[in-house]
């Protein structure tokens, strides 16, 4: 895998989320939506996989993979949908969605309608780490993603999924650390984990739930002829994490330079109706 290459494509999408690129008359554009525990994504690319477009809001509508509250699911995604139609002078019509592993038909459906409900026909429902497999390329070996409400992995053999598992493990318990810590609140402990100065601080209080992580995916990789692991979500943007995963499972550990935006770039790069 060229990390390089991965950490160049992250880069541009990340310029994109300011600056939307100049389209040509008549590009497809294909979207992805990332429907988070603690932030809805939405990320456009053309026709030759390029980002193009990027937005995001905090919203706490989604718990543990599960949408708890559809109208603001909804409207969240509509509006952004709209933000980066206006942005780019064309209107959006196909987009692409990812679940936790193992999630049911009912809550899969869900998803749909909320991204439906927005105004987009969905062309594509995949499990989140086999999304960001889009982006990364793995052939052999573990993606683990770990976004704010579970930690979700695929198992790779010859470049095919073989085992998916998730389990209810992710940023949003170190935050409830961090709260009950410090003894203030859900919001403010959301604040300072995200803080990069405080990382180094914060990083002896929320260790714990890191090493509850790996035991996870250990249990989840033990048999197996895992070579290394890859990791992508939100919570993996936590300086350090992965020094902990890699003592705790023995296995080589890779991480790009943003973990937080793979899974939504592989979500788009999912989109169907290509030529």
């Amino acid at each position: 895998m060229d990390f390089a290459a991965v950490n160049r494509q992250i880069g541009e999408l990340e310029r994109r989320i300011g600056e939307p690129a100049e389209l040509s008359p008549g590009e497809q554009l294909f979207v992805g939506v990332d429907l988070g525990t603690a932030y809805i994504v939405v990320v456009v690319v053309n026709a030759e996989r390029k980002p193009v477009a990027c937005a995001l809001e905090f919203a706490q509508v989604v718990r543990d993979g599960l949408v708890v509250d559809y109208t603001g699911a909804t409207r969240i995604v509509r509006k952004l949908v709209q933000q980066l139609g206006e942005r780019l002078g064309r209107e959006l019509e196909l987009a692409a969605i990812a679940v936790p592993p193992g999630t049911g038909e009912r809550e899969c459906a869900t998803h749909r309608h909320v991204v439906e409900g927005a105004g987009l026909t969905v062309t594509s429902v995949l499990d989140e780490p086999t999304a960001a497999n889009a982006v990364l390329g793995v052939e052999n070996g573990v993606i683990v993603d770990i976004g704010g409400g579970t930690t979700g992995l695929s198992v790779l053999e010859n470049g095919k999924v073989v085992y998916v598992a998730d389990e209810p493990t992710g940023g949003t318990h170190l935050s409830l650390v961090l709260a009950g810590n410090y003894g203030i609140s859900f919001e403010e402990a959301e604040n300072i984990k995200k803080d990069p100065a405080r990382q180094e601080e914060i990083f002896p209080v929320v260790k714990p739930v890191l090493e509850k992580m790996a035991s996870i995916i250990n249990r989840h990789i033990r048999g197996r002829d895992v070579s290394a692991i890859y990791l992508v979500g939100g919570t993996c943007c936590l300086k350090g994490m992965e020094a902990v995963i890699a003592r705790e499972t023995g296995k080589p550990v890779c991480k790009p330079s943003n973990p937080f935006l793979v899974t939504p770039l592989g979500i788009a790069l999912n989109c169907g109706a290509r030529d």
